[in-house]
């Protein structure tokens, strides 16, 4: 097949002038590089066509895909990862992972909370503070957690989310709120182990890839997986594959998790994270729908070293899943 890469390289928009944390999800050429040489070694033919912008030149020249293998992020707007598939949906272009719908729906982590929450799933209380005045109406019991709505790879979260007082609440979310211009989430702190799963396969054919328990180091900002944490998990976090037949709580985070991708449509491959409450019960934390593709520095690709399988082998599965759903329709 011929296939296209679109993408958000992060090098292009910190010579533009943005910030490491502005452009913290985008990607990075060794993680482009690394996908298109996957696809050519199965077989296909890559072409790199890059972001929203120059996708939209391609396609005013004419230019067409069997299949777009879409890592876009986007740049700005409450449905940023959700404009590069819904171009693609105008023009009949079929393209991997969460249609236009789903993503921008599980960009807004209160959206996707309340609908995993309407399908019985475990996910922690919260409350969404749209400006100051909202703050006040926060009635959750302490610790609390707060984070921006609409934001990955840990941007806006540190050790000061982790809040236990209402000064520290104030604090933070005006913080918040000035900084992202959005919507801080506030909820129940979940004081447990914390997990990420990998999932594979869209509806009824997905399935658990494997699962990784996040193990802060001492030298890591203590009480969640932040943005700092993030950025430099090679010196700062231990990733413990985590076995479900003889683990219950890893268990039940796999069931929690293949119940939550079903329930939001999740296709192709992605992960859920999930953090267990004080008695050990594993909940809900956000979907990762259009998950990072690093061979060796994002999660899918270490979930599937974990378990054995190499990074060619998850690019194919995939393009396969991706294939088999566009036969279908």
């Amino acid at each position: 097949m011929r296939i296209g890469l679109t993408y958000d390289l992060r090098s292009e928009y910190l010579a533009m002038g943005y910030s490491p944390e502005e452009t913290a999800e985008f990607d990075r050429e060794d993680t482009i590089a690394s996908i298109a040489t996957a696809l050519r070694v199965l077989g296909h033919e890559p072409d790199r066509i890059g972001h929203l912008r120059q996708l939209v030149q391609r396609l005013a020249a004419g230019d067409t895909w069997d299949l777009v293998f879409n890592i876009c992020e986007g740049l700005s707007g409450p449905a940023r990862e959700a404009q590069v598939p819904a171009l693609l949906e105008a023009w009949n272009i079929p393209c991997t992972f969460a249609d236009s719908l789903m993503l921008a729906v599980c960009l807004h982590k209160g959206l996707t909370k309340t609908l995993v929450a309407r399908a019985g799933l475990p996910t922690a209380r919260f409350h969404l503070v749209e400006s100051p005045s909202d703050i006040a109406a926060v009635s959750l019991p302490y610790p609390l957690f707060a984070k921006p709505v609409s934001e990955g790879t840990g941007k806006g979260v540190s050790a000061a989310s982790v809040i236990t007082t209402p000064a520290q609440l104030e604090e933070v979310c005006r913080d918040l709120l000035q900084r992202f211009s959005q919507p801080v989430l506030v909820e129940t702190y979940l004081p447990g182990r914390e997990f990420t799963v990998g999932l594979l396969g869209s509806g009824d054919e997905a399935r658990v890839l494997g699962t990784l328990e996040v193990r802060l180091l001492d030298a890591a900002e203590p009480g969640a997986y932040s943005f700092v944490n993030k950025e430099r998990c090679e010196e700062l976090v231990e990733y413990r594959l985590a076995s479900s037949t003889d683990d219950a709580e890893a268990a039940a985070a796999e069931l929690l998790a293949l119940s939550a991708w079903k329930v939001l449509k999740g296709r192709d491959a992605g992960r859920i994270d999930i953090r267990s409450d004080a008695s050990g019960l594993p909940h809900f934390i956000e979907s990762n729908p259009l998950a990072g593709l690093h061979p060796e520095h994002s999660d899918l690709p270490i979930i599937a070293t974990a378990v054995g399988m190499e990074y060619t082998e998850l690019i194919r599965a995939i393009v396969d899943s991706a294939a088999t759903r566009c036969e279908r329709h």
